[in-house]
């Protein structure tokens, strides 16, 4: 009888050991993956290595601008005719390029995108700071797109006088990382997208407005949150040897001087020259022509190089691929000169890494008039670039 009741005291200890157990896991999200079959795991807790920054504060319009998309963030009892009416766009295409209908209430914080770009951020609409949140170096899509929305047609981009020495300086753009923007599709998940992109799926609902059960709906764009920065490591400090711990062993007199090497040497080629080596050569009937006379280093390859490298002697001139106006003459992070024409109002060429410039914003150049010149030594390449719009394309089918 006492063994019997012994069991059952041992059964019930196991029961309730499991049930805590059941409860504890319930506490967290559940997300059941069964692409792999049953029995999935949960992904609640496959990012929560990785560390978020904050997103950026909007202005008292609710905007965040970075280089190459606008966001709104909705306030408590937004819609989108709300957001469309406070911005001055059309209500049906922000309702539209979003998927959701005009008079549905947003929650607050949730993001809005916006298909076209509104006036930029300043402090006359209550931002820390004036245009896009950019990071340190020029981005030639910014550029670019500044130039299409800026320019007036027939115009180059027009400039304003800079304030007095004794003025106050202006405030500057907002610095930080642009994040990736996703746009959701049919069967994804707060959570999967989360996996995707390796980010907490609570700093994903954070930056997104998202509501206590992660809801998300097709055709949604969700703002990826930006990592923080790592620390620094430390600097390795030299070991100090303490008292009594024996200090490193001295180099025996007969390794002082190595012994000759009597294996015969392998003699290593020569690595070939960086060189596509594909000649500059412009047929005809071609749309432009190259800007330079050369031979292409670098390859247009989408999201990696945004154009193409020619190389050619140091100091020839860089040419207009086609005529058009100059619509902005900027400069890298390097000081180095960047050139911006407009051939038609979505159609752009851009030209970067050349030096004395020899035209001006606003300036209407023809097909092949000389702009500027390449750099010296081995910098003597010209990177090209043609734009439709804020996007890159292939400049190969518009030079052959």
């Amino acid at each position: 009888m006492t063994l019997t009741i012994s069991r059952r005291r041992a059964c019930l200890s196991l029961m309730t050991a499991t049930s805590l157990v059941v409860l504890t896991a319930c506490t967290d999200p559940l997300d059941f993956d069964l692409r792999g079959g049953l029995g999935g795991f949960s992904t609640a807790g496959a990012a929560t290595g990785v560390t978020t920054a904050e997103r950026p504060q909007p202005d008292d319009r609710g905007v965040i601008s970075y280089p190459n998309y606008q966001v709104a963030v909705a306030e408590r009892g937004d819609t989108i005719q709300s957001i469309a009416s406070r911005l001055g766009v059309s209500t049906p295409e922000l309702a539209r390029f979003n998927g959701i209908e005009a008079d549905v209430p947003l929650r607050q914080g949730e993001v809005i995108a916006l298909p076209k770009r509104v006036a930029e951020p300043s402090a006359a609409t209550g931002a820390v700071a004036t245009g896009p949140i950019q990071s340190g170096n020029v981005d030639i899509g910014t550029l670019a797109g500044d130039a299409i929305n800026r320019a007036p047609e027939g115009q180059g981009v027009q400039t304003a006088a800079l304030p007095p020495a004794t003025a106050a300086p202006a405030p500057g753009p907002q610095s930080g990382e642009e994040p990736t923007r996703h746009k959701v599709e049919r069967g994804e998940t707060a959570y999967t997208i989360a996996r995707l992109y390796q980010v907490p799926v609570k700093s994903l609902a954070e930056w997104n407005g998202l509501g206590s059960d992660f809801a998300i709906r097709e055709g949604q764009y969700l703002l990826i949150p930006v990592a923080k920065q790592a620390a620094p490591a430390p600097v390795a400090t030299a070991a100090v040897t303490r008292p009594g711990a024996g200090s490193p062993t001295p180099t025996p007199p007969s390794a002082v001087k190595p012994l000759p090497d009597t294996k015969p040497q392998k003699t290593v080629a020569a690595p070939p020259p960086v060189d596509v080596g594909e000649q500059t050569q412009t047929s005809s009937d071609a749309r432009m022509v190259f800007p330079v006379s050369g031979s292409i280093i670098r390859e247009y390859a989408k999201g990696k190089n945004e154009g193409i490298n020619i190389k050619a002697d140091a100091g020839a001139p860089v040419k207009a691929a086609d005529a058009g106006t100059v619509a902005a003459i900027t400069k890298s992070a390097d000081g180095v000169p960047i050139i911006v024409v407009r051939h038609d109002p979505e159609l752009l060429t851009v030209y970067a890494n050349v030096t004395d410039v020899s035209v001006e914003k606003g300036t209407k150049v023809t097909r092949g008039q000389p702009m500027a010149k390449l750099r010296s030594g081995s910098d003597a390449y010209v990177h090209f670039e043609v734009r439709k719009g804020f996007d890159s394309v292939d400049p190969m089918p518009y030079l052959q």
